[in-house]
């Protein structure tokens, strides 16, 4: 779309002549490219935005005079929500009618009631059982197994020898929503994939939603339980042991060989260490710097202390 024409769509006010340039997408400021656009709403961004690369930037008039002097001023008092209304402009579509149909290796199993759709391109001596959806521009590599029900939407890719249990979904919608001043909530339209990469496994009813911009990405011989969530734009380290009920808040990133124990969580937008362990029902809410350290409980410290807390929480009981 052009410049103008978005601005239009969003109702901001833009010179016919600037808004001329074509614009192929959004990304964040960090990541965008020379034809996107990209936004700010916090300023604690404001490092992004002035080495950004993006033609223009949503962004609150209080806020454009730190724009770098090649990029545009796509100027509202809710640069936010016009995200989310820029983002509908850019999703693709459902599911594509004319497409190339899809190309499927050989010694595949391909069983009854599996769906493959337009442009995905399936490997050699790859397994689909029933019931197994495949969206369109899907890529899976050879000697992957799919067990039944398994839906993975349109444009992800999973590599080779990968096992996903039944009933995962793979590039669902991640959770992502702008607010109204009076309550209203306005959707922010989830146009990036999952990457899996080889030698994962995924646990039954496993979900892993796709990035709002770029991949969420499962990286080489990751292995995640049954019923694990992992929320939008997180990645999640090579070799890495997710277990049960797990929950990945949005742009979580995990070190190689991190291990989570049972039901605990992330706070979204930190960092863990590698060969970092979080024991069962911890929960993490602030970036873990240090490798190879064992922590515990909520908020989150190390499993020693939290063990010897435990330990004086129930003396103290008793003397009562």
């Amino acid at each position: 779309m052009k410049l103008f024409d978005i601005a239009l769509e969003l109702g901001i006010e833009l010179d016919r002549e600037k808004g001329s340039i074509e614009i192929s997408g959004i990304n964040t400021l960090k990541d965008a490219a020379s034809d996107e656009i990209s936004f700010l709403d916090n300023p604690k961004y404001l490092a992004d935005l002035k080495e950004t690369k993006a033609v223009a930037v949503l962004i609150h008039p209080n806020l454009s005079h730190e724009l770098p002097s090649n990029t545009i001023a796509l100027e509202s008092d809710e640069p936010y929500m016009k995200l989310a209304l820029a983002s509908k402009l850019f999703a693709p579509k459902v599911i594509e009618l004319h497409d190339n149909d899809a190309t499927i290796g050989s010694n595949c199993t391909i069983a009854p009631n599996v769906y493959i759709g337009k442009g995905s391109i399936i490997g050699d001596n790859v397994t689909l059982m029933p019931g197994v959806f495949i969206g369109d521009n899907v890529k899976v590599g050879r000697g992957t197994i799919i067990h039944p029900n398994v839906t993975i939407y349109r444009d992800c890719t999973v590599g080779k020898n990968c096992l996903i249990h039944a009933g995962c979904a793979v590039g669902s919608d991640g959770f992502g929503f702008a607010h109204t001043k009076t309550g209203e909530h306005v959707k922010i339209y989830q146009n990036g994939n999952v990457i899996i990469e080889d030698d994962v496994e995924l646990g039954a009813n496993t979900s892993i939603d796709r990035a709002v911009f770029s991949s969420t990405i499962i990286k080489r011989g990751a292995k995640l339980d049954n019923l694990v969530h992992v929320a939008h734009n997180c990645e999640i380290g090579e070799y890495s042991i997710i277990t049960g009920q797990v929950g990945l808040s949005g742009s979580t990133k995990l070190g190689r060989n991190v291990v989570m124990g049972g039901q605990s969580a992330t706070a979204g937008h930190l960092e863990v260490a590698p060969f970092t362990t979080i024991a069962a029902r911890g929960g993490v809410v602030k970036s873990i710097k240090e490798s190879g350290k064992v922590y515990g409980g909520f908020p989150l410290i190390e499993q020693k202390q939290w063990l010897k807390l435990q330990a004086i929480f129930s003396r103290l009981l008793k003397q009562k």
